[in-house]
């Protein structure tokens, strides 16, 4: 066990950790990334990458991370494979924090980017088929599916929305709804029905995502909910759209959150209701979610921890 110190600690690490560990070790803040239980995020277990900003042909989501990792060891960020399991916010900055291992961090600022994760159904094919046919972004993947039938599984905003946006890709979109209505906003409910590229199934749930000849999906095993009956659909590609959970068990108590408990922060900024804790990516972003998004907010975030040091060193110096 052993005690670090040092200006800026990244709890966790994906697009936003990676970049504000960037901007940060550039700045010389020798910044700590402690990885988390996800090395990398949920690109790591994304194939292919599409449309992120500068590269003409498909990469893979996995060697993204890498090279975003390998750039922020290149400049100075020192990177930990550990948890963090306990922060002390309450007496300000410095903050400590605890790691799974027992070692102990002392740092003058904090960049939460522990991310969100999808919520699944956890039914038979799900994971097995998870990137052959089954995803839960359709504005990550929608676009592997032109002209495909395609089906949604929801019944929230996220499964309308969903739905919405893949009739820029589809003609034969279907929602799949274990409820005979939709928890959505009415505006959007009202553009699921007027669209003539969707088509709602009403208290129906996923049974199972069976495996074409292809190995990839083939066609999904449904169940009525009313009267018990099965049935199959044949599709090219599933959305499960039931919503995400950010990791922000650590935090509860110690920082404000919105509903769904994302992380509130002071719009337009990644700062938090505590002084020098900021907070980048999925884990305060319910709206947006893409890896570009939460590149710019770790950006942000080690921009706005660099000025709040810079102030915090005029005040000592005032002080003193």
């Amino acid at each position: 066990m052993a005690t670090h110190r040092t200006k800026m600690l990244i709890i966790g690490s994906g697009p936003a950790g990676y970049s504000a560990a960037i901007y940060a070790a550039r700045a010389m803040l020798e910044p700590i990334v402690v990885q988390g239980l996800q090395p990398g995020g949920q690109l790591t277990i994304t194939t292919d990458v599409e449309n992120y900003p500068g590269y003409r042909e498909v990469v893979q989501g996995p060697w993204m991370m890498e090279e975003m990792k390998a750039q922020a060891e290149s400049v100075g960020t020192r990177m930990m494979y550990d948890i963090i399991t306990e922060v002390d916010l309450e007496n300000g900055s410095p903050f400590r924090a605890v790691a799974d291992s027992g070692d102990e961090f002392i740092a003058d600022t904090i960049v939460i980017a522990t991310g969100a994760q999808a919520k699944w159904l956890g039914v038979p094919g799900e994971e097995a088929l998870g990137g052959k046919g089954v995803s839960a972004c359709a504005t990550c993947d929608g676009f592997f599916y032109r002209g495909k039938k395609v089906a949604v599984i929801g019944g929230g905003n996220t499964a309308v929305e969903e739905a919405l946006y893949l009739t820029n890709h589809s003609d034969d979109v279907t929602i799949i709804h274990r409820r005979d209505e939709f928890r959505a906003e009415k505006i959007l409910q009202e553009r699921v029905f007027k669209s003539d590229k969707i088509n709602v199934m009403w208290n129906k749930t996923v049974e199972s995502f069976e495996a074409g000849e292809d190995g990839t999906l083939g066609h999904l095993n449904l169940r009525d909910t009313v009267t018990g009956e099965t049935s199959t659909l044949e599709v090219d590609g599933a959305f499960v759209a039931i919503g995400h959970a950010p990791a922000t068990e650590l935090f509860e108590g110690k920082l404000p959150m919105h509903s769904g408990k994302y992380l509130q922060v002071e719009p337009g900024t990644p700062k938090t209701a505590i002084p020098g804790v900021f907070a980048a990516g999925d884990v305060t972003d319910s709206v947006y979610r893409q890896a570009v998004t939460a590149a710019g907010m770790g950006c942000m975030a080690a921009l706005d921890a660099e000025r709040f040091l810079a102030t915090m060193e005029d005040a000592r110096e005032a002080a003193e």
